[in-house]
């Protein structure tokens, strides 16, 4: 247990220098500022390998206390609720192409909150999906002119 707390930091790191290195070879732009396509996902690099080595020195700090989260984790409801995100986000990633961004998004989001709230919040979840889908696609089709299916 206690390698898997010290190995997922460590393959985080691992991580981010991969993507680092991919980052800073990245062809440069032949429009404009050349160096234009490094910045974000050299900025994104540098961020995930500070958090990392972050994330490294508190699990090193809390190597030796007891930790009952994993075990807590596979009781009670969220066994479940973990297996219905995966398949609903397995069900989403078919239907997208579909009918679209939009819809299959708010249905989603709706199965989503359905799920974690119940059916006695369902005025809430019905327009936190809505509300939500019709935000991001304005945000993204309309603000930033991002072609949605």
């Amino acid at each position: 247990m206690k390698v898997i707390k010290i190995g997922m930091p460590i393959f985080l790191i691992l991580l981010s220098c991969t993507f680092l290195i991919a980052s800073i070879n990245l062809p440069k732009a032949n429009l404009g500022n050349p160096n234009g396509p490094l910045y974000f996902p050299l900025g994104l690099s540098v961020l995930m390998m500070i958090f990392s080595v972050i994330y490294l020195f508190q699990e090193l700090k809390r190597l030796h206390e007891k930790n009952e989260s994993v075990k807590d984790l596979l009781e009670g409801r969220t066994p479940m609720l973990i297996g219905l995100t995966v398949v609903y986000g397995a069900i989403y990633a078919v239907i997208f192409e579909q009918i679209g961004f939009l819809f299959s998004t708010i249905l989603f989001l709706g199965a989503l909150l359905f799920t974690l709230n119940g059916r006695k919040k369902w005025l809430v979840n019905i327009l936190v999906s809505i509300i939500f889908s019709f935000i991001s696609w304005y945000a993204f089709s309309e603000l930033l002119g991002v072609s949605l299916p």
